[in-house]
């Protein structure tokens, strides 16, 4: 029976150690703080849980334009009190009863799980404390952590990381958010909808510049609308504490002050202390492992999977790295990872949804397409749900139709874009989505709809 060791419990290490055991192999899965790891416990599964909240805290707020008054409460700005204590009580409570489901399916599966903190002896012995596993594979899936500017060293108290917010014992008032990529942008927007006075430093033009411009600048509109002061093109050079909050300092010499600042400034991989340099695994820039499409690292029977490879950090590739690393290891049939299928979401208000190839992409030369964008306003749902921004863009090759991308911004996009997804994946053309039933009246229509104007339109 093949041995296999997982180091770390998130989403690469544990849909890894379920494929294994499914395989029939001897799993044993390492983590130190808990099933789930920082994705459950600390970031994705909180943050949403948080986004949640602000999301029906938006709702309350703009029910006015639906008929609904509530009393006492001005009718164009129903009052909202958040009750932080109870909020993160929540968001803590669901965060670990992810975490102990997942716990229970892995051991109900066969799973050994190992409290602890794992390194590599060499590339068959793993380490926790003073035990010895010998290991036929070894599959790495430590993760990443927030990081730092030595200029703004976080204290949980009133310079924060995200992993502080679900400590904190009141609503920042005046919130200080540097960073404006998909992190920062989704818990600025969520601490405005709470009722924080937020302020948004970017270095950028365009908040969140990694995404579909169109996208990015739809929702700085909305960030704007909602009261949010978006400092745009500039950086922060220092954060310190002052007598009742914080100071930004940014690049181009003006202050910022505020009662927190919120880092999110990138991520930095878990893998010193491992023992990886000396076992032969080579670490590339910033410490990541070094991947090829299937998982490998430098050292045969060695995997990684997750954010510790840097490979487009989202939960749902880290699980797929590891299922992959499974099913390549213990001999089954496996499609090297395809990143031009990933799908990804930004969790603000209205949701941002994207996949496979950009407008960027056709209007650089790069790809040969077609681009359809249709306004939501035009929608006969979003009209009855007053939803006024956004858009469903879609992308085709441009003489045989085939679907190679999207991008959605609207109420539920990270649902919406599960049928443009499919389309990639499948190599689907406008023609079969323009002839698939959707919903009348339903958001969807709009993807529909956007391939019947693709499958009309002609070539230029």
């Amino acid at each position: 029976m093949t041995k296999v060791v997982i180091i770390g419990g998130g989403p690469g290490g544990y849909e890894a150690a379920l494929v294994a055991a499914q395989l029939g192999a001897d799993v044993t899965v390492v983590e130190r703080d808990g099933i789930g790891g920082a994705c459950v416990l600390t970031d994705c599964v909180p943050s949403k849980s948080l986004i949640a909240t602000s999301t029906r805290t938006s709702y309350v707020r703009e029910s006015s334009m639906l008929g609904i008054h509530i009393p006492e409460a001005e009718a164009d700005e129903p009052a909202v009190e958040v009750d932080v204590h109870q909020v993160n009580g929540r968001i803590k409570r669901l965060a670990q009863a992810q975490s102990d489901d997942t716990r229970a399916r892995l051991i109900k599966e066969g799973v050994e799980v190992v409290a602890g903190e794992a390194r590599l002896v060499d590339p068959r012995i793993v380490a926790v404390d003073d035990r010895r596993i010998r290991a036929d594979v070894v599959l790495l899936a430590t993760g990443a952590h927030p990081r730092e500017l030595p200029t703004a060293k976080p204290d949980g108290e009133r310079i924060l990381t995200w992993r502080h917010l679900y400590d904190l014992k009141e609503l920042p008032a005046e919130l200080i958010v540097v960073g404006s990529g998909v992190t920062g942008a989704e818990f600025a927007g969520a601490y405005q909808a709470l009722g924080s006075n937020v302020t948004l430093v970017s270095s950028r033009k365009l908040v969140m510049p990694t995404q579909d411009s169109d996208a990015a600048e739809v929702l700085e509109g909305v960030f704007a609308r909602r009261g949010m002061t978006v400092l745009s093109q500039t950086r922060a050079e220092s954060v310190v504490r002052t007598e009742d909050g914080v100071r930004v300092t940014l690049s181009d010499g003006r202050t910022v002050d505020g009662s927190h600042c919120l880092m999110t400034v990138g991520m930095l991989p878990n893998t010193e202390g491992l023992g990886l340099e000396e076992a032969g695994v080579r670490l590339g820039d910033g410490g990541f492992v070094e991947v090829d499409r299937v998982s490998r690292t430098t050292v045969p029977g060695v995997y990684a999977a997750g954010d510790c490879t840097g490979v487009n950090m989202l939960a749902s590739v880290a699980a797929m790295q590891g299922r992959i690393a499974m099913w390549h290891a213990l001999g089954e049939a496996v499609a090297p990872l395809q990143l031009s299928t990933v799908a990804s979401t930004v969790f603000t208000h209205p949701e941002l949804a994207a996949v496979g190839v950009s407008e960027d992409d056709i209007r650089s030369g790069r790809v040969d397409g077609r681009v359809v964008t249709l306004p939501l306003n035009t929608n006969p749902r979003a009209k009855m749900n007053e939803v006024k921004e956004g858009f469903v863009k879609l992308i085709c090759r441009q003489h045989t139709g085939i679907v190679l991308g999207g991008v959605i911004v609207g109420p539920r996009a990270s649902e919406l874009i599960l049928g443009v997804s499919i389309a990639v994946q499948q190599r689907l053309t406008v023609d079969d989505i323009a002839h698939t039933f959707s919903v009348y009246p339903s958001l969807s229509g709009s993807v529909t709809e956007a391939a019947r104007s693709l499958m009309l339109a002609s070539p230029e």
